[in-house]
């Protein structure tokens, strides 16, 4: 074997919850690995969080059969504000916070039934949300279509800079004294006797620690290694999504916006984000005509502006789902494995409380309760 190291933390995976849980623990002294399992994009970042849009939107996205999750993504988003200022004392870093609100847009009867119902639903959660008209939703977006005929707007749905924030916790986990090990892809778990014994690396390098953190996204449940019971149900989502340049001292949009199977999110850069699409194609994570038509077509009829726009990046990202699209969060049968996985289209949005939980249950031994729920339990029972 070649050479041992000993860390008394590793995380699998570079993404923005191994690094949020790898931060934490570094804050308080806790020796940290991080290894990045799978990186795509500049940078060498990883898959899930470089490529989603930063949307913390729990109000709007919340839907029937989901109200269990919802308490543990409002938590999260309550956190955000303070999040992102600590996140940007320890960086230097700003992760482009936002608080305009989101609006979801009809433009059609059809879309306006559903609409209709998705707000009568969310209201008798208890969601502030507001009704608007055509006119009503383009004086707050005035470049909106003329087609736009009604409108949800939640006050309380916000945005940050995704790729900022990544960047943010890289930097101040390395700060905290947390070590970051790049292209680090693992060859297995190692586990021995219901306990969990470190990690090897495909170069041959084992590094030995009494507790690992599974957090690979999409790619956890493909680590060898993993006994069955420890082995997390979590499958790749497919989205694909574009970038539009629109001039900075004059967007198009201010708010986040939905439409039917699209959304938009204005960066203060003057970048337009469009995505995305939901697709089940396992690890396939090319670019295709028809989805970047779609995406873009969808787009326009909400926003016609975009017309003469340029089109400055396009990508595809793997979505880590889980069978029942929560994350899956916390100890494993196997002592000193851990989980903090599964986020699906919530990894951005439940950043804070994975870091906190994951965190708080690997120094003291104890499972919050606001994650209790969610273990890898649920799927065995």
């Amino acid at each position: 074997m070649k050479n041992r190291q000993f860390n008394s933390v590793l995380i699998v995976g570079g993404g923005v919850c191994g690094l949020g849980i790898g931060w934490r623990l570094a804050q308080v002294g806790r020796p940290v690995a991080v290894l990045e399992q799978r990186e795509v994009g500049p940078n060498s970042l990883p898959a899930a969080t470089w490529a989603s849009a930063g949307m913390l939107a729990p109000h709007v996205e919340a839907e029937p059969g989901e109200e269990r999750l919802l308490p543990l993504l409002l938590e999260s988003h309550a956190r955000w504000p303070a999040f992102a200022q600590e996140l940007k004392e320890a960086s230097g870093i700003d992760v482009g916070y936002r608080t305009e609100g989101t609006l979801v847009v009809a433009l059609d009867r059809d879309q306006v039934e559903r609409l209709r119902f998705q707000y009568e639903f969310q209201r008798k959660l208890g969601l502030e949300l507001t009704w608007l008209s055509g006119d009503a939703v383009r004086q707050r977006e005035p470049h909106l279509s003329r087609n736009v005929i009604a409108a949800l707007y939640s006050p309380h749905d916000h945005q940050v800079d995704n790729r900022q924030v990544l960047l943010a916790l890289r930097q101040a986990f390395l700060a905290a004294g947390g070590v970051l090990r790049e292209h680090a892809s693992v060859a297995e778990i190692l586990v021995e006797k219901g306990e969990v014994q470190g990690v090897r690396l495909i170069s041959g390098e084992i590094l030995h620690a009494p507790v690992v953190v599974v957090a690979a996204g999409a790619w956890s449940a493909t680590l060898p290694g993993l006994p069955p019971e420890a082995r997390p149900p979590v499958r790749p989502v497919k989205g694909q999504m574009l970038a539009l340049q629109t001039p900075p001292d004059a967007p198009l949009l201010r708010h986040v916006v939905w439409g039917r199977d699209v959304y938009l999110v204005p960066r203060k850069d003057g970048r337009l984000l469009v995505g995305a699409t939901v697709e089940e194609k396992n690890f396939d994570a090319r670019l295709t005509a028809g989805g970047v038509y779609t995406l873009l077509r969808r787009a326009w009829e909400i926003l016609p502006g975009i017309d003469e726009v340029p089109i400055v990046e396009m990508w595809a990202g793997l979505r880590p789902g889980s069978r029942d699209d929560a994350p899956i969060l916390g100890a494993t049968p196997v002592k000193g494995l851990i989980l903090a996985t599964g986020h699906y289209r919530n990894g951005i949005l439940l950043a804070p409380i994975t870091a906190d939980a994951v965190s708080h249950l690997i120094l003291t031994g104890e499972t919050p309760e606001s994650i209790r729920n969610f273990g890898i339990d649920r799927f065995h029972r």
